[in-house]
């Protein structure tokens, strides 16, 4: 028997930062993002033999032990050994054997919440495996809280739920990590223009999240009245991002994205370098209308928006930075998992 499981990374297209807590538990969050076919993928192999082997593949890490019922914490595949002991504490109460190997088609540091989608991946096959009752909302939070309660990652709530629901999603976060996903029916058409316009450029950079987003916590935390009202417009932001898909309005994406992006770079420090504001300023010359980078900031991938035909102008006039442009299609379907 092998299971299998699938989850899409996801690009955020508008309100990223309202839904890290405090913010999102102060004043609610608000997030628009899009899921792509850039995947985490999960096998699992079912053992008798009494080991536990736990292979990423994409990092070329391997860990291996006899079977027990919590995997020790020592920095090498921590993510991975957190989801099992979650499963264990939660649901088996008992040791299991098996073999599992990941994969993310993007790196870590990528900002297409990749460390989530592989939790929600990862989680996916074991629920496939084991028939554990967990319906979209519960893998999505029990992603969430394996992260951000057990591991103490720091970071916000919408990569999980990304993951786990797929397609276009305006989603509201409130206090007690309550969250509402709200599926936009866009029409084909826009969906198909707005993917030919927003050009994925990854910077061949790589940050470290969390870092950033302790920093954007503190700010809240503190009460400090500038970064507050900065976050505050990001919000606003995914209001209008919604407003615009949803009407077919196109062409004013560029410039909600550029509204995003002069209030994103406001509300923590490390969110934008030198790099990152001359790629931005480049596609921008070049016929972009706006743009940002993807995640929490400070590196990995950036998109934008360009309008009629004048995409390959941008492109071009980002190899000079070394990164490299994706081509990608959005999708609709969220986490998928199948037994063979």
């Amino acid at each position: 028997m092998i299971i299998r499981s699938k989850a899409p990374l996801r690009l955020g297209l508008a309100g990223g930062g309202t839904d890290v807590t405090p913010y999102s538990d102060l004043y609610g969050g608000a997030t628009l993002n899009a899921t792509i076919n850039m995947y985490a993928y999960a096998t699992i192999l079912p053992a008798s033999d009494g080991n536990i082997v736990i292979r990423s593949l994409d990092k070329d890490e391997r860990y291996e032990t006899r079977s027990c019922e919590v995997l020790t914490l020592d920095g090498k595949l921590d993510l991975l050994k957190g989801i099992y002991n979650r499963i264990v504490k939660d649901y088996t109460h008992t040791a299991l054997s098996f073999e599992l190997s990941t994969y993310v088609d993007a790196p870590p540091g990528s900002g297409l919440g990749t460390s989530s989608t592989l939790v929600v991946a990862v989680l996916g096959a074991f629920a496939e495996w084991l028939n554990l009752p967990l319906g979209e909302y519960d893998l999505a939070r029990l992603a969430y809280q394996i992260e951000r309660v057990d591991l103490q990652m720091a970071g916000g709530k919408q990569d999980q739920y990304a993951a786990t629901f797929g397609g276009i999603n305006f989603m509201e976060f409130f206090k007690d990590d309550k969250v509402i996903v709200n599926p936009l029916k866009v029409r084909s058409i826009y969906l198909n223009e707005l993917s030919h316009n927003l050009v994925l450029y990854n910077t061949k950079t790589s940050r470290v999240s969390s870092a950033i987003i302790e920093r954007q916590a503190r700010n809240i935390l503190e009460n400090k009245t500038k970064y507050i009202e900065a976050t505050h417009q990001l919000k606003k932001q995914a209001t209008m991002m919604k407003e615009a898909i949803l009407k077919g309005e196109i062409d004013q994406i560029g410039e909600v994205l550029d509204f995003g992006w002069k209030y994103k770079k406001q509300i923590a420090s490390g969110i934008t370098n030198h790099l990152i504001d001359s790629i931005y300023e480049a596609a921008i010359g070049s016929g972009a209308t706006g743009g940002k980078i993807s995640g929490a900031g400070g590196g990995g991938f950036m998109f934008f928006y360009c309008p009629n035909n004048t995409r390959y102008e941008v492109i071009e006039s980002l190899r000079k930075f070394g990164g490299t442009s994706h081509r990608y299609e959005f999708t609709t379907a969220g986490m998928t998992a199948w037994t063979i």
